[in-house]
């Protein structure tokens, strides 16, 4: 491969890498988490699932993409009472995503986009874009890949609850690499619900709030992965990449125009933030 249809970041070498930067691809980062996903699933979920969607849009678009190696790790102090799961500091979290990419913005890349697969990333991601931003001459945006999703499930689904080793995560995992996932250990889960708030409170209620896990559960399961097919799967990796590829094209034209300061009297420029 070359570096006009070499998709993944790693696989350049520096001298190809400049090719790709005259280019201007649009640099990918995959962020997912190692924690506990029932008895069914992997400690991998996150992390091998949105990975799996990331590499498919470099596929589908190599000669407007670059994919950074995945982030694997995240925020999961919650999960901590389940054996694997691994935790990292939200500070820590965003410090080191925002090292990648003002690295990447150092080397002239001016768009780059952060994929999640983690939904208690989600805060975190959306900070790292905005400090990316503020930081560089770069545009740095952030989207959770599941979200892309949520209209094309909505009309296949079987279960009201979406949140965690779920009919949709379970789904998409049996279509990428049904022999890993442990059907005759899927069980339904739920968690504590009130008004305005759940021990796992999802985009249903109004609080964000999420408690650890082992106050409320001794499964790990939110939601219901009985219902869960490969065939369900499939439409939801279709609805994710055509999303994906959309936001890479409209991202790719994205315009960065010269900031204009109003101020009519002269500034501290020497103001260190």
């Amino acid at each position: 491969m070359t570096s006009r249809n070499e998709y993944r970041y790693n696989r350049l070498t520096w001298e190809e890498m400049n090719e790709a930067i005259a280019m201007q691809k649009v640099v990918i980062l995959p962020t997912g988490s190692t924690e506990q996903h029932g008895r069914h699933l992997p400690l991998d979920t996150d992390a091998f699932l949105v990975e799996s969607v990331c590499l498919e849009v470099g596929r589908k678009a190599p000669d407007k993409v670059l994919v950074l190696p995945t982030i694997s790790y995240g925020l999961n102090m919650h999960h901590i009472d389940f054996p694997g799961t691994i935790h990292i500091e939200p500070e820590t979290f965003i410090a080191f995503c925002l090292n990648i990419t003002k690295s990447v913005a150092y080397h002239g890349f001016k768009k780059m986009l952060i994929v999640n697969g983690h939904g208690s990333n989600g805060p975190l991601v959306d900070l790292v874009a905005r400090k990316t931003v503020l930081a560089t001459e770069s545009i740095c945006t952030a989207v959770s890949y599941f979200s892309l999703a949520v209209e094309a499930f909505n009309k296949i689904k079987d279960t009201q609850i979406t949140a965690h080793s779920d009919e949709f995560e379970t789904s998409l995992y049996l279509y990428l690499d049904h022999e890993r996932v442990k059907m005759d250990r899927a069980v339904a889960g739920n968690d504590v619900m009130g008004k305005y708030m759940s021990s796992d409170s999802t985009g249903n209620y109004p609080v964000r709030f999420n408690d650890f896990w082992g106050r409320w559960t001794k499964t790990g399961v939110h939601g219901d992965p009985t219902t869960a097919t490969s065939e369900k799967g499939k439409i939801i990796f279709d609805a994710v990449i055509s999303g994906l590829v959309g936001i890479v094209n409209e991202l790719s034209n994205w315009p960065i125009s010269e900031r204009s300061d109003q101020h009519t009297q002269p500034i501290q420029s020497k103001v260190n933030w």
